[in-house]
């Protein structure tokens, strides 16, 4: 075998590793890049790139069926999945070459397309090279869940690995998960004319705050997706040649639901079983691997990074990681993970986002909280565009500091960038009701929420009595 030095090794290359790899490279650090799969992991080929795409064909369709509220007559769409899908694939293409070998190589990494396995604690095989760095940092990612449902082995079923490769459009597409993935590609393939069941054991887009997902999960329902929640599968079989049966279970007793297509939606599972993470003395479990807050394993020699870390799921959280450990390991920066700085955002139509603290986890960490609502029906702007289902939710402790903020409602994805900028610096209501917005913008909802936190002060008597008193002066 081929024995290779570098500086740093690095496992797998979706968006953490390419990252990690890239700023290691500029700044002339040996890098060696093991990829088994795609490049680019499946953020580019299997997750965030096509789901988005896909979204963003469906909200094409929607909106030729609703421009009455505007004066123009709604039309029917025509869709051709074929061509939605190549859209899809297209749109990959387009970004693939930033994540190529092609420009690897050219950056300065060697890239090795083979299966990365540990030999010991500071080695790594991937074919016929032997890597043995100074550091390496795991970023294999994960895959869908595929839970144990008696008989689906027997059914042909799809996961976000696969259900973008469809060329013929679902008659009847069956989702078991109701979580982020399962209600975006529930609500895309409704406007694109499928019917759509959802099954969630639980609730539908359980981890997020009732009080928003309502928006949601009112609008995904009215435009005719089935969902049904606190519903158990039991079984599935195959109907006919091609088609599903799923057997399922809830408070009214037992029935069958018939579909033409299975999507399994219902959790992911972290990349660690062929690295032979044992021989390295690295500790994991089936959340992932075991890492402390600067992200380092058991093992002092590697770190993990991304899905594989066993945290929150998301590309720009693997990005981020990749930020902290380059720290690490190029200038010996004490570079500490904090999750509440990290949003998120799940991309149904009205969108919800999500950053720092809910007001359930405030409660917890601080004895007197605020709560402060605006709704999107009180924006100008959201008035002009018909989208004013929705509202910002500000959490704050109680010198007004911003603990957490949540929308749902359009533009909501985009919108929380600037709230999870207030929470990383400390800002509180005073510095958000300081800045000025333009007009009309529904970024002024969040203004209006800051500014309803003064609202108390302007009732009492002793602040009544002073401005009494200064009137007194002209």
């Amino acid at each position: 075998m081929t024995l290779l030095t570098p500086d740093i090794c690095v496992i797998g290359a979706g968006s953490g590793g390419l990252s990690v790899a890239a700023a290691a490279a500029a700044f002339g650090v040996p890098v060696v890049l093991i990829e088994r799969g795609k490049m680019g992991g499946d953020c580019l080929n299997y997750g965030c790139v096509p789901s988005k795409a896909l979204i963003a064909a469906g909200k094409q369709a929607h909106l030729m069926g609703n421009g009455a509220a505007f004066g123009i007559a709604p039309a029917e769409a025509e869709v051709n999945f074929r061509q939605v899908m190549q859209h899809v694939e297209a749109t990959i293409a387009a970004i693939a070459p930033n994540d190529s070998v092609e420009r690897f190589t050219a950056l300065g990494v060697q890239v090795i397309q083979e299966e990365a396995r540990f030999k010991d604690a500071r080695t790594v095989t991937a074919g016929d090279y032997e890597i043995r760095a100074r550091r390496f940092v795991i970023a294999t990612g994960s895959s869908p869940l595929v839970p144990p449902i008696p008989g689906l082995e027997d059914v042909p079923f799809l996961t976000n690995e696969t259900i973008f490769s469809q060329t013929r459009k679902p008659s009847h597409l069956i989702i078991i998960g109701g979580g982020p993935i399962g209600m975006e590609l529930a609500q895309a393939h409704r406007r694109l004319g499928c019917k759509v069941t959802v099954v969630e054991a639980l609730s539908a887009l359980g981890k997020d705050d009732p009080e928003l997902t309502a928006f949601a999960l009112a609008r995904i329902r009215e435009e005719g997706v089935t969902v049904l929640e606190h519903t158990r599968v039991t079984q599935v079989s195959k109907r006919g040649r091609t088609g599903v049966r799923v057997h399922i279970e809830d408070a009214d007793g037992a029935r069958t639901i018939d579909g033409s297509h299975l999507l399994i939606a219902a959790g992911r599972t972290p990349n660690i079983d062929a690295l032979d993470l044992d021989r390295a003395g690295i500790t994991h479990d089936r959340r992932g691997i075991t890492v402390s807050d600067k992200l380092r394993t058991k093992n002092r020699r590697v770190y993990a990074i991304g899905d594989v870390a066993g945290g929150l799921q998301f590309t720009h959280v693997a990005g981020y990681h990749a930020g902290l450990v380059v720290r690490a390991l190029l200038f010996r920066l004490n570079a500490r993970e904090n999750r509440t700085i990290i949003p998120w955002a799940t991309y149904t139509d009205p969108e919800i986002a999500h950053v720092g603290l809910s007001e359930e986890e405030a409660r917890k960490h601080h004895r007197r909280i605020s709560i402060l609502r605006w709704p999107y029906s009180e924006n100008d702007r959201a008035q002009t565009e018909r989208k004013t289902e929705g509202l910002i939710k500000l959490v704050t402790d109680r010198k007004g500091r911003i603990l957490g903020a949540s929308i749902a409602g359009a533009n909501a994805s985009e919108m929380i960038s600037f709230w999870a900028l207030a929470i990383s610096q400390k800002l509180g209501v005073r510095d958000v009701a300081g800045y000025i917005a333009p007009y009309p913008t529904m970024t002024e909802i969040g203004k209006r929420a800051a500014i309803t936190y003064f609202t108390e002060t302007t009732r009492k008597p002793l602040v009544r009595a002073l401005v009494r008193f200064l009137r007194r002066f002209g």
